[in-house]
């Protein structure tokens, strides 16, 4: 009797153990202040709405908690809830993340409206969208633009919160897949949030050659340069190289007819 209790203690222990290691998985990355600028080039729209550092990614967390996978963005401003009025206390920022569960597959297509795509070793598996937007209308723009192929790996959180210069979701860990969560790779975009986009982008807002009161500048007029205000490079601690990587990831090239020649290619970061 003595030795069925010492076992069923010692299994309850590690069971515990396991537990407790599955609470703790958390994963942290940082980003260097001053990058919100795409691929060296991007300046903001000309109205006040868009304060500076509104686009500028300087942390996002990881956190599993329970069957909850919670996660955070940081940018480099106070969110804003007054504008556009938007329920969830954030109304310019719209931010995309991809996470890749799966070493060995992976889609390398990015999402309408971001004009990047994935480097073939960094292809992702899932994508939530953190948008300030109703969560019906994420659904159904993703319904109405995102590939067949995609749809089922997009996923639009119901809760979503900002507050003071953090932007919060929860989404279902059997919504993202089954693993440890400190293992697998992630890319964070930063966008703007468009409530009239145009027809074949995804709720984001254009970059053209010029700046104007909703658009940003210091790309090109044509639909070649990735929508993407900054990301994650590098290891992703928020070291001043990691802006050349930045840069690098993002940089395009144009036909003459401002169709794509050379598409912006991303690579996923991973926690050291």
């Amino acid at each position: 009797m003595k030795h069925t209790w010492r076992y069923v203690v010692l299994a309850l222990m590690a069971t515990a153990v396991v537990a407790t290691a599955a609470l703790a998985q958390e994963v942290s990355f940082k980003d260097t202040v001053g990058d919100d600028n795409g691929p060296g080039t991007y300046t903001y729209p000309t109205d006040t709405v868009y304060l500076k550092g509104s686009f500028d990614i300087t942390a996002v967390d990881f956190k599993l908690k329970g069957d909850k996978l919670e996660i955070a963005v940081t940018q480099n401003s106070q969110l804003q809830d007054k504008c556009w009025a938007m329920q969830y206390g954030f109304c310019v920022q719209m931010v995309f993340v991809f996470i890749k569960t799966d070493p060995n597959t992976g889609h390398t297509e990015g999402l309408p409206g971001l004009n990047v795509q994935f480097a073939p070793n960094a292809g992702w598996n899932k994508v939530v969208i953190v948008s300030p937007q109703p969560a019906g209308r994420v659904r159904s723009e993703v319904e109405q633009k995102v590939a067949k192929a995609l749809q089922a790996d997009v996923i639009v959180p119901a809760r979503v919160k900002g507050g003071g210069r953090t932007i919060t979701t929860w989404v279902d860990m059997k919504d993202v897949g089954a693993g440890d969560i400190t293992k697998w790779g992630y890319q964070v975009l930063m966008q703007s949030n468009e409530g009239f986009p145009a027809a074949t982008d995804l709720l984001t807002r254009k970059v053209n050659e010029y700046e104007g009161q909703h658009r940003f500048g210091g790309g090109t007029d044509g639909d070649c340069d990735p929508h993407v205000m900054d990301l994650l490079a590098g290891n992703a601690v928020g070291d001043a190289s990691e802006v050349e990587l930045q840069h690098k990831m993002l940089a395009y090239e144009c036909n003459a007819d401002g169709t794509s020649k050379k598409m912006a290619t991303l690579n996923m970061v991973y926690k050291k």
